[in-house]
C-alpha cells in the first residue's frame, strides 16, 4: 500500500496543509457523497476551486477577517464553509446540531459570529434566533442549486475570473486563531475553546507520523464535525490524500462501508461496539461461531510461525463490514477491551486514542503493532504527559504538554489560567502509567468518591463492570449517607421491553441484577462494594454527546426517591 509523502509533515497551518494534500494528489478525490442517490465527488483540485471561489465570495459579501458559525449535519458543504473560512483568516465556529433553540441562541451570543451558515433542516431554528438577532447577525442555508449559498460561490468564481485577488493573497499564520470550539456541558457553563493554526496543525503533523493513514485510504467522515475529535480527524485524511466519504445515517453504516470501499473509520466505543457485536450476533445465526474459533486458534499459530493470515481466514467477517475496512480508531471513551481484541484477531486494526478538546485533541493513541487492550497508549511525539499528586497506585491528574495546547478559554482569562499552569494542561482526568509506557485512564477527578475513611472510589471502574451484565442498558454510581458513613448504590437502566421479552418480573429482574452485583463485589475490595442500587425503565439525562450528566442525575434520583424502588445487593 502507497505510504504518505513526507511533504505532510511540512504544513504549519491547515490551508498549508490541504494545498499541500492538493498540489501531491490533484486528481484524487477528497470527498465523495451522494446527491439524489447518486455519488458524486470533488477531486482536491476541485476542492481548492470550491474553496478559492467561496471564500472570495465570502470577502464579497463582507465576512472577512471575521467570526462564521456554522450548524448542521456532517456534508460537503459544511467542510467547504469551514475550509473556506479558515484559509482565509477567518475563525470558524462550529454549533452542536444537538442544541435546542434556546441553547443555540445563547452560544451564537457568546460567540460573536458575524454570519451563520446552515443546513435546511435547521431552518426553524434559526428563523427563531433570526428574530431574537436578525439585527446582528447573519443567516445563509448551505442548501444546493438556487440557495444563497450556492449564489456566493457563483460570485466568488465570476470575481476570481475577472481578477479579484484579495482571498488568494491572505496570509494566514500559525499563531492565528482557526476555530471556536465549545466544550461539553450546559450552554451556561460549557467554555468556547480557542486553537490555533499552530495546535491542530501540530497535531495532524503527530497522527501522519505515526504512519498508519494512506492516500489510498477512504475514510468515513461519521463523527460530528462540531466536536475536535471528527473535525480534526477529517483534516488528518484530507492532509494525508485520502478520500473522504459521508454516511447516509447510523443504519445504513454497513451498507455505506461497502458502496464507498471504506478502508478507515474513526467512532465512539458505543458505534464500534454495536458493530461489532451485530457481526458477532450474524455469526451466531448462521452457525458459524465453532468455525470462527476454530479459525482463531489457526490464526494465532500462524502468527506465532510468523504467518499473518488473519484477513483471508476472516474474509467472509471483514466483508459483513464493507470488505476494505482495516482501520478502526476509537475515542472519547473506554471501548470494551474484548472488542478491541476481537476486531484485531480478526485482522482489522483497531486502536483508541485519548485527547480533549483543549488538546486539538490527541493526546495519546495506541500504534496498530502495540496494541495495549485497556490503555489508550503513549504520546504523541510532540506531546509531554505527567501525573500528579500520584495516591499509593499511581493514580493521578493527567497533565499534558505540547503545541497541541489551546490559547485559552474565549473572554475567560481566569479559567484559563486554573487550566494552564506553565504550559502544562491539567486534564481533569485521572490515571496511569504502566510499565510500557502506556496511558490508563481511571475516571473523572470530579467524580471520584472520597469515602469517609478517606478511600477513592472511582465511579467509571465499577461502571464498566457492570454496563457487561445482561439487560442493562446504562447504570452510574452515587452514594447517600447512612448512620454518617457514604454509601455506594447504583442506579440500573433498562429497556422497557425487558420484562415482556423475559417473560419476568420486575422483582425477578431485580434479583437477578442483585446475584450480579454481589459477583461484581466478590471481586472488588470491600470498600467498593456496592451495597444498594435502584432500576429505573427511564433513560439518564446526558448531554448532546451522551454523557451522563451526574449531577442532574443525581438530583433526579433524589426527587424520584421510593424506598419500595431501592433493593440491597446480596451478600456472600
Amino acid at each position: 500500500m502507497e505510504k504518505i509523502a513526507s511533504y505532510v509533515n511540512k504544513g504549519r497551518t491547515i490551508k498549508e496543509l490541504i494545498y499541500n494534500a492538493a498540489g501531491e494528489f490533484p486528481q484524487r478525490y477528497a470527498f465523495r457523497f451522494k446527491e439524489d442517490g447518486e455519488i458524486k465527488g470533488r477531486t482536491f483540485t476541485e476542492l481548492i476551486e470550491n474553496i478559492e471561489a467561496f471564500g472570495t465570495g465570502m470577502i464579497l459579501r463582507g465576512y472577512d477577517d471575521c467570526r462564521i458559525g456554522i450548524i448542521g449535519e456532517n456534508s460537503f458543504p459544511w467542510f467547504l464553509t469551514f475550509l473556506s473560512a479558515v484559509c482565509g483568516g477567518n475563525i470558524a465556529v462550529p454549533f452542536d446540531k444537538g442544541l435546542t433553540e434556546t441553547e443555540l441562541e445563547t452560544c451564537v451570543a457568546r460567540s460573536g459570529i458575524k454570519v451563520l451558515f446552515y443546513d435546511k433542516r435547521f431552518q426553524n431554528v434559526v428563523d427563531h434566533i433570526k428574530a431574537q438577532h436578525g439585527d446582528k447577525v447573519e443567516f445563509i442555508c448551505m442548501a444546493g442549486e438556487g440557495s444563497l449559498s450556492q449564489t456566493i460561490m457563483e460570485e466568488g468564481r465570476n470575481a476570481l475570473d475577472a481578477g479579484e485577488n484579495r482571498y488568494l493573497s491572505k496570509k494566514v499564520s500559525e499563531e492565528d486563531t482557526a476555530v471556536f470550539l465549545f466544550t461539553s456541558g450546559t450552554t451556561s457553563d460549557s467554555k468556547i475553546v480557542m486553537l490555533s493554526h499552530h495546535n491542530i496543525a501540530s497535531n495532524i503533523r503527530d497522527m501522519l507520523e505515526m504512519e498508519i493513514f494512506f492516500p489510498t485510504d477512504v475514510n468515513m467522515a461519521f463523527l460530528p464535525f462540531h466536536h475536535s475529535f471528527g473535525l480534526v480527524g477529517c483534516l488528518v485524511f484530507l492532509s494525508s490524500g485520502a478520500d473522504n466519504v459521508f454516511c447516509d445515517g447510523l443504519k445504513y453504516v454497513q451498507k455505506n462501508f461497502a458502496e464507498y470501499k471504506v478502508s478507515v473509520f474513526v467512532g465512539v466505543p458505543l458505534l464500534v461496539e454495536n458493530l461489532y457485536y451485530k457481526v458477532m450476533k450474524q455469526i451466531e445465526k448462521q452457525g458459524k461461531t465453532k468455525t470462527v474459533n476454530m479459525g482463531l486458534k489457526l490464526s494465532k499459530f500462524l502468527r506465532k510461525v510468523g504467518l499473518d493470515m488473519r484477513r483471508k481466514i476472516f474474509g467472509e467477517i471483514i466483508d459483513k463490514l464493507g470488505g476494505s475496512l482495516r482501520l478502526i480508531i476509537s475515542g472519547a471513551a473506554s471501548l470494551d477491551p474484548a472488542v478491541s481484541e476481537g476486531l484485531n484477531n480478526f485482522g482489522i486494526s483497531t486502536i483508541q486514542g485519548y485527547g480533549l478538546t483543549e488538546t486539538s485533541p490527541v493526546l495519546t493513541a495506541e500504534r496498530p503493532w502495540a496494541v495495549s487492550p485497556g490503555s489508550v497508549g503513549t504520546p504523541m511525539n510532540s506531546v509531554k504527559i505527567r501525573i500528579e499528586e500520584k495516591d499509593e497506585n499511581g493514580i493521578g491528574e493527567i497533565v499534558a504538554k505540547g503545541p497541541n495546547v489551546m490559547q485559552g478559554y474565549y473572554n475567560q482569562p481566569e479559567e484559563t489560567a486554573k487550566a494552564i499552569v506553565d504550559g502544562w494542561f491539567y486534564t481533569g482526568d485521572l490515571g496511569r502509567i504502566d510499565s510500557k509506557g502506556n496511558l490508563i485512564i481511571t475516571g473523572r477527578k470530579k467524580n471520584v468518591i472520597v469515602l469517609k475513611n478517606g478511600k477513592n472510589v472511582f465511579p467509571e471502574e465499577i461502571e464498566e463492570m457492570i454496563m457487561k451484565l445482561p439487560y442493562v442498558s446504562e447504570c452510574m454510581m452515587f452514594t447517600r449517607e447512612k448512620h454518617n458513613e457514604l454509601v455506594l448504590w447504583c442506579e440500573i437502566v433498562y429497556e422497557p421491553a425487558l420484562l415482556e421479552d423475559e417473560s419476568i418480573t420486575r422483582e425477578q429482574l431485580a434479583a437477578r441484577f442483585a446475584k450480579d452485583l454481589a459477583d461484581i463485589n466478590d471481586i472488588l475490595p470491600k470498600y467498593k462494594h456496592i451495597n444498594h442500587f435502584i432500576m429505573s425503565e427511564e433513560p439518564m439525562i446526558k448531554t448532546t454527546t451522551q454523557k451522563v450528566k451526574r449531577r442532574a442525575e443525581v438530583d433526579k434520583i433524589y426527587k424520584q426517591w421510593d424506598d419500595e424502588k431501592c433493593y440491597n445487593t446480596i451478600m456472600k
